[in-house]
């Protein structure tokens, strides 16, 4: 099928072909989007998974840290941060693990969206 261009009624000199090729091209668009939608859902619940069990990591070390020293509340509290350092480090990992994967989802929902926007366009330029 070739557009004929509006001014003239004739043929473009850059014929675009919508027939089946472009149909197949937005469709495995679309199609391998999807599934790279359904991945990330995956792959988020891994993450988050994964988070829990550093920030319950994180806590523990803490808490056992503060119960073994002695001193101050102040002194107990510096000591027990100190000694989950390493801790705290792999549960920023995990956030920004989690945080990379949230915005991935949103990125893919976007291309989306903007591909429905030009099946949208290119349905009513075939109809003109």
């Amino acid at each position: 099928m070739t557009l004929i261009s509006r001014d003239s009624g004739t043929e473009n000199s850059s014929t675009i072909y919508l027939g089946s090729q472009m149909s197949s091209e937005i469709a495995k668009q679309i199609s391998g989007l999807i599934a790279e939608n359904q991945k990330g859902g995956n792959a988020l619940h891994e993450a988050e998974v994964k988070l829990a069990h550093a920030e319950n990591e994180l806590d523990l070390i803490e808490q056992r840290a503060f119960i073994k020293h002695e001193g101050t509340v102040a002194d107990r509290t510096a000591m027990a941060r100190l000694a989950a350092a390493e801790a705290r480090l792999q549960r920023d990992l995990r956030k920004a693990e989690a945080n990379r994967i949230r915005v991935k989802i949103r990125s893919l929902e976007s291309s989306l969206m903007a591909l429905g926007t030009q099946v949208k366009l290119i349905q009513s330029e075939m109809k003109i």
